[in-house]
């Protein structure tokens, strides 16, 4: 563990508001992607057999993943910079239960990585056979994987209407420098009436609508603005990119998914996870 990172952020958890730093170091082989405990040297692969359910009152709304010697929260920001600019061989050296959530985005560990070009070993391709469907049958949001012959995943967000979002959706076609500029700087974002119920039950009082994306019912973004017209759509991608990083390679496939969560991206995974040789 002597040998000096790579690369270095530094940070606050978004949950629990307790600093955060990750070192990012090259693997010495096609180890995938793994967080590593500096003390313990407990090592947890960033898989789907590893995701873990998320703790608190707003459980869901991140990705954590964990054994048991120790767990990482909100991993989904690093890994959708990873998976984006196509590195899939990476040791996550930290000690802190919550990465860095930074301004929101990945965009951060996406300057960082390129900044110090890092880069690892070709990944191992995953690729379907038939279409792969989950779905909520309570929300109606599902998520479809279809064999292709090239990668294409997008997200379609629709929410009520008077919430300050219209219907809107953005697609990757796996290209490294449209993931940096056109979806690594989306945020995070909550509704203004979420944000508030937030406020009124004692969570996050270290932010405000400065720190991290809020959106009102007439379309502002509140004391901020937006990075782009459809940047919570692209911040969802964002987090879809991330949670299919848990597969351990790229995915392969036409994905769409239609107002879903974490959860339904996680369900998805397991199901695809189940089926490969």
């Amino acid at each position: 563990m002597g040998t000096p990172p790579e690369i270095t952020v530094s940070g606050f958890g978004l949950f629990s508001a307790q600093p955060a730093r990750i070192d990012v170091r090259r693997s010495s082989g096609p180890t995938g992607i793994r967080f590593v405990h500096p003390l313990t040297a407990g090592v947890v692969p960033a898989s789907i057999a590893h995701q873990r359910p998320s703790d608190g009152p707003l459980g869901g709304r991140n990705t954590v993943i964990g054994d048991g010697l120790f767990s990482v929260a909100t991993v989904e920001h690093l890994l959708s910079a990873l998976a984006g600019l196509g590195i899939w061989h990476a040791d996550v050296v930290t000690d802190a239960g919550e990465l860095p959530i930074l301004d929101g985005s990945a965009a951060g560990f996406v300057a960082a990585l390129r900044a110090a070009r890092f880069s690892s070993q070709p990944p191992s391709e995953i690729r379907l056979t038939h279409p792969v469907r989950v779905e909520d049958a309570v929300t109606g949001a599902w998520i479809e994987a279809r064999p292709a012959n090239r990668l294409r995943y997008r997200y379609e967000l629709l929410y009520p209407p008077g919430v300050g979002i219209p219907e809107q959706s953005f697609e990757w076609n796996g290209d490294p420098d449209r993931y940096a500029t056109e979806i690594a700087p989306a945020r995070t974002f909550s509704l203004e009436r979420e944000a508030l119920a937030m406020k009124a039950a004692g969570l996050f009082p270290h932010l405000t609508p400065r720190d991290m994306l809020v959106i009102a019912p007439d379309g502002r973004a509140i004391d901020n603005s937006l990075h782009f017209p459809d940047e919570p759509a692209r911040h969802k991608l964002l987090d879809l990119i991330g949670d299919l990083a848990l597969l351990g390679g790229p995915l392969i496939a036409e994905v769409t998914a239609h107002k879903s969560s974490h959860a339904l991206t996680h369900d998805l995974c397991r199901r695809i996870a189940a089926i490969q040789p």
